[in-house]
């Protein structure tokens, strides 16, 4: 029983999968949302100019001019937010939600000026609308609800009794099918971004601690430095003393196990928004962004030294675990991640050639 309802939690609430992978992929979602919509409210403003433009000359559909206008007036309006905003924000994900609202009052106004015709375009907007978007399935099934509602509620006062009555049983059926389709669809492209997500976790994945590899290190540090607002920044080269007599004198076995941990501790000491990852061997690499202050990365380089030579034991517990560390402050100067690389190298070899010091911060000549 307490599967099932959390199956049927995680259907209405999250596509059919868990929250944190829902999480995990919510971004893409709303970055498809985007792209759909913006290509749509184009659709939308050839329909509504055609229609007006047809109502124009036709006595059929000259009723119906003000609503083609008006609903041409806002996907132009909402057409222009769909360039600027970005893909990913919340006020994007709204506007389509008001959208979807628009299309609906749009159906309700066409069924109005039509007392004893049943409601096709109503009707034939709730099975539809549900299917290109991707959110929380609640919040459709709150969209489809509340626009039913208000067009029963609307046309009890417009439309012939017999007609009503049967429009009120389609709207009920029709709002609850279009829940269901919505849900249906939601999860199985939901599940496409997970598997894509996961996909891009194994490839951009060091496979024995879990963080960046170098490629999706160099990748990600250049996207963040070519973005012209980004100039800020701070790059930690970590490298473990001694290494190779670790794996020499206990085994390959405990210098992957001080890697796997090392790993652990700089995934909870630095948040999601920070790139960690293994640049290769016993080498790790950090970059903290919208940061040049020194005297703070110095202070964390001395946290990390501390902390780890607390937390990661050698077989022999008269030998402490240690680290050297590399430090370089991004002005927006380099051009790429290569460049400061070189100077967090360079710091690095200046902490590995003086062992009195655990760190060091690259200064220019």
């Amino acid at each position: 029983m307490k599967k099932a309802l959390r199956t049927l939690r995680n259907y209405i609430c999250y596509c059919g999968i868990e929250k944190e992978e829902f999480k995990a992929v919510k971004k893409d979602a709303y970055v498809s949302n985007f792209e759909v919509w913006r290509v749509l409210h184009i659709l939308m403003d050839v329909a509504f100019a055609v229609l007006f433009a047809f109502s124009l000359t036709n006595d059929f559909v000259a009723n119906n001019r003000f609503f083609y206008l008006g609903g041409l007036i806002y996907s132009a309006i909402a057409t222009v937010f769909f360039f600027i905003l970005k893909k990913d924000s919340l006020i994007a994900q709204l506007l389509i939600y008001l959208s979807i609202s628009v299309l609906f009052l749009f159906g309700a106004f066409i069924t109005s000026n039509k007392p004893s015709t049943p409601a096709i375009t109503f009707i034939a907007f709730l099975l539809i609308a549900p299917m290109f978007m991707i959110d929380r399935p609640y919040y459709m099934s709150l969209e489809l609800f509340c626009a039913s509602t208000v067009f029963s509620i609307w046309m009890y006062f417009v439309k012939d009794p017999d007609v009503w009555a049967a429009d009120l049983m389609n709207t009920i059926s029709f709002t609850l099918i279009g829940i269901v389709i919505h849900i249906l669809v939601n999860s199985s492209r939901i599940k496409e971004f997970v598997l894509i997500e996961k996909i891009k976790n194994q490839k951009d994945s060091d496979e024995l601690t879990g963080l960046k590899n170098k490629s999706a290190l160099t990748r990600t540090i250049n996207k963040f430095m070519d973005d012209e607002a980004n100039k800020k920044g701070t790059l930690f080269i970590l490298d473990i003393d001694y290494f190779k007599t670790i794996n020499d004198k206990y085994g390959h076995d405990v210098g992957d196990r001080v890697l796997q941990e090392l790993g652990a501790y700089l995934r909870e000491k630095f948040p999601d928004k920070e790139i960690v990852g293994r640049f290769g061997g016993d080498e790790f690499v950090m970059f903290l962004k919208n940061t040049t202050n020194s005297k703070a990365a110095l202070t964390t380089a001395k946290e990390i030294v501390e902390e780890t030579s607390e937390r990661i034991k050698l077989p022999d517990e008269e030998i402490r675990f240690s680290l050297s560390i590399g430090i370089a402050i991004y002005h927006g100067e380099e051009k790429n991640y290569s460049e400061l690389f070189k100077k967090a190298d360079i710091a690095l070899y200046k902490t590995k050639a003086n062992r009195e010091v655990k760190y060091s911060l690259y200064e220019e000549k």
